[in-house]
């Protein structure tokens, strides 16, 4: 069973910087993406990035490309957002997930969920 537990999330001022930690486990995940999704409150799920598991090409939303970048660690099974540069509207629920697609610019093409770890962004 796929697992994927998120960790690192807090509360910051605007400007700082704040790394997520995805952990996975319960397969082999080449030739899957991992994505990062957000969301709001009161908002839908907003995709964030998301990385190639195999190859590590990568990919983000044009409103953190520039302030966040994906990582992998393939020993360790875990992917990495950082953030820098954080702003109040990043504030949200990120979401860990992945999908067998090559891809997963849309939300709805993950399969498997983290639980979650919160971010808020002070003024």
């Amino acid at each position: 069973q796929v697992q994927l537990v998120e960790s690192g999330g807090g509360l910051v001022q605007a400007g700082a910087s704040l790394r997520l930690s995805c952990a996975a486990s319960g397969r082999t995940f080449s030739g899957y993406t991992m994505g990062w999704v957000r969301q709001a409150p009161g908002k839908d799920r907003e995709f964030v990035g998301a990385i190639n598991w195999a190859g590590g090409a990568t990919y983000y939303a044009d409103s953190v490309k520039g302030r966040f970048t994906i990582s992998r660690d393939i020993a360790k099974n875990t992917v990495y957002l950082q953030m820098n540069s954080l702003k109040p509207e990043d504030t949200a629920v990120y979401y860990c997930a992945t999908t067998p697609t090559y891809g997963g610019s849309r939300t709805d093409e993950y399969t498997f969920w983290g639980q979650g770890t919160q971010v808020t962004v002070s003024s």
